[in-house]
C-alpha cells in the first residue's frame, strides 16, 4: 500500500471565509517544507490550492495532494459523483490526486450505489489511493466489503480531547492511515493543564505537543491548519518532538471530551 508515502503533518486548508488565501498558504507552505496538502470540494478553495501548488518551487510529483467529494448537499443523483472527482481535479488543475476521500456517509451517500465511481477513479488512475472521511467502524466495515481499491486512510477529527481510540485501533488492525483532522481542536487544547504541563517540561508550544502526541500514534498523520510561516514551521517542528511514555500517559489522563466538528448528519449522532 506505500504507507510510507504519505508525509505524517500536511496543510489543512478549511475556512469559512477569504478562500484566495490558501494560493499564498499553500505556496509558503510548500516552500517551508510540507509535502501534503488537504482540501476539499465543499471547502470551495480547490482553485486556490491548485494556484498555490503550480507557483511554488516544488515537482507535483513531490506533493501528496488530497482532496474529498460526496457530501450531504451534493445533489441525490448518485451518476453526479464522477462529474464531481472530474470537477476536483479540474478546479485543482491536476490530471490525478494522491488521495481522493468520501467526504461524509450521509445524504447521498450509499456504499453500494457511490463507491463504485471512487473504484472507477483509482483504476482510471485520477487518484493514486481511495479515503473515507467521518465514518463509524460499523460503516468502514461495509465500506471496505465493496471497495476494491485499497483502503488507504480514514480522516477523522482527532485531538487530545478527542483521542479516538476505537478508530486508532481500527486503522491499526486493517493497515490503513487516520489522518487527524482539527488537531488543535481549534485551540482548545492550549489551555488543558496536562498539555500545558508536557509543554513546559519539553520547552514547547501547546500545538507541537498536541501534535507530537498524535504522531505518538502508528498509523495516524495530521492536517492541522496555519496561515503564518512562523506557525506553519513550528507545527513541523512537533515531527522532531519526542514525547516519553510518562507524557503520553499525561495526556491520556486527561478525561475532559471536546468534539469540535459535530454536525446532525454525523453518523455518531444517528
Amino acid at each position: 500500500m506505500a504507507r510510507d508515502s504519505l508525509p505524517r503533518i500536511g496543510l489543512g486548508t478549511y475556512s469559512d471565509d477569504d478562500r484566495e488565501q490558501w494560493t499564498e498558504n499553500v505556496r509558503t507552505a510548500l516552500e517551508v517544507g510540507y509535502r501534503h496538502v488537504d482540501t476539499a470540494q465543499v471547502y470551495e478553495n480547490e482553485r486556490f490550492v491548485g494556484d498555490g501548488l503550480r507557483s511554488a518551487d516544488v515537482d507535483r510529483e513531490d506533493v501528496f495532494l488530497s482532496t474529498k467529494t460526496v457530501h450531504h448537499d451534493v445533489p441525490s443523483d448518485p451518476d453526479a459523483v464522477p462529474d464531481a472527482i472530474d470537477g476536483c481535479l479540474e478546479r485543482l488543475g491536476v490530471d490525478f490526486v494522491d488521495l481522493l476521500y468520501v467526504h461524509w456517509p450521509s445524504g447521498i451517500y450509499d456504499h453500494d450505489e457511490i463507491l463504485p465511481a471512487y473504484d472507477d477513479a483509482y483504476e482510471a488512475g485520477k487518484t493514486r489511493h481511495v479515503g473515507l472521511s467521518n465514518f463509524t467502524p460499523e460503516l468502514l466495515d461495509e465500506a471496505r466489503e465493496v471497495l476494491d481499491a485499497p483502503l488507504f486512510a480514514h480522516q477523522v477529527e482527532m485531538h487530545p480531547l478527542l483521542p479516538q481510540e476505537e478508530l486508532v485501533a481500527y486503522a491499526q488492525e486493517h493497515d490503513h492511515w487516520l489522518v487527524a483532522y482539527s488537531p488543535l481542536a481549534k485551540g482548545e487544547v492550549f489551555d488543558v493543564p496536562e498539555i500545558q504541563q508536557v509543554a513546559e517540561k519539553h520547552d514547547a508550544t501547546p500545538a507541537q505537543v498536541s501534535l507530537a502526541w498524535l504522531l505518538s500514534h502508528d498509523n495516524v498523520a495530521t492536517i492541522p491548519k496555519a496561515s503564518s510561516r512562523d506557525h506553519m514551521i513550528q507545527n513541523l517542528e512537533a515531527l522532531d518532538l519526542e514525547l516519553d511514555a510518562e507524557d503520553i500517559d499525561t495526556i491520556d489522563s486527561i478525561d475532559r471530551r471536546h468534539r469540535e466538528i459535530d454536525p446532525d448528519h454525523g453518523p455518531w449522532n444517528w
